[in-house]
């Protein structure tokens, strides 16, 4: 369980703002949460926050019980808390074979790593000794990371706007991915940053940023309905921004 307590971020550089405020909040085990809002929220500083990549200006955050306010993101890597940046990193000269294998911190069989493959929907025969570069599309890379997501096994997975860069048919593969982990989830959770109806309706609760505070967070059936007024009146994302920001 993952439990944010009076969290604030500020940015001192030039004119002091204020990007997180007050947050606290509590992810619960098992779960599939989906933080939104308007742009500017701080929906991506506030995963920053919980992944460890930036560091509060006041407040705590405890996992399991245990403050990880102070560690890093190796630190909190180690405990279980993944992280997936809106775009994926390429790595030249690295295959997808020894992504997974750095991933899972062992000599992973080929085999094993194949199964990681097949459940984000790559062959694996076309992919597993392929390079992580410039020839891999977005849609390919994304599924790559959560491939290593899931060899890493982790307790908290964090995907920041996994929709960012890649084209429709890739994302509505990624909505079958997501689909996949969710039944696969034992004792881990999912945090996922996104304004896509489709990720939000797959959601078990839905937390709205705005201005950096919480503005709503609930059940999904409880918040998606005050976001686009039915859930399934609209579809595409301008009119979810549009009443998110209101």
């Amino acid at each position: 369980m993952l439990e944010l307590k009076h969290l604030s971020f500020l940015v001192t550089e030039g004119e002091e703002k204020e990007i997180i405020r007050d947050v606290s909040l509590t992810i619960p085990d098992r779960k599939f949460v989906v933080i939104t809002g308007p742009n500017g929220g701080g929906k991506s500083t506030l995963a920053k926050l919980i992944a460890g990549i930036e560091t509060p200006t006041s407040g705590q955050i405890l996992l399991n019980g245990t403050d990880i306010t102070a560690l890093g993101i190796t630190e909190r890597a180690r405990l279980g808390i993944g992280f997936a940046f809106q775009q994926p990193v390429r790595f030249k000269g690295i295959r997808v074979i020894d992504l997974l294998r750095i991933a899972a911190g062992k000599r992973l069989a080929v085999g094993d790593a194949c199964e990681y493959l097949s459940a984000v929907g790559l062959c694996a025969r076309d992919y597993i000794d392929r390079e992580v570069n410039a020839s891999l599309s977005g849609g390919e890379l994304k599924r790559i990371e959560i491939a290593t997501v899931l060899a890493r096994g982790t307790k908290l997975s964090i995907f920041d706007e996994p929709e960012a860069g890649i084209d429709l048919w890739s994302f509505q593969n990624l909505i079958a991915v997501f689909q996949g982990m969710r039944a696969r989830i034992a004792d881990s959770s999912i945090l996922i940053i996104s304004h896509q109806e489709r990720i939000l309706n797959i959601a078990d609760e839905i937390i709205v940023l705005k201005d950096g505070s919480v503005d709503r967070f609930g059940t999904k059936d409880e918040i998606l309905p005050t976001l686009i007024g039915t859930a399934s009146a609209v579809s595409g994302c301008s009119k979810l921004y549009e009443e998110v920001g209101k």
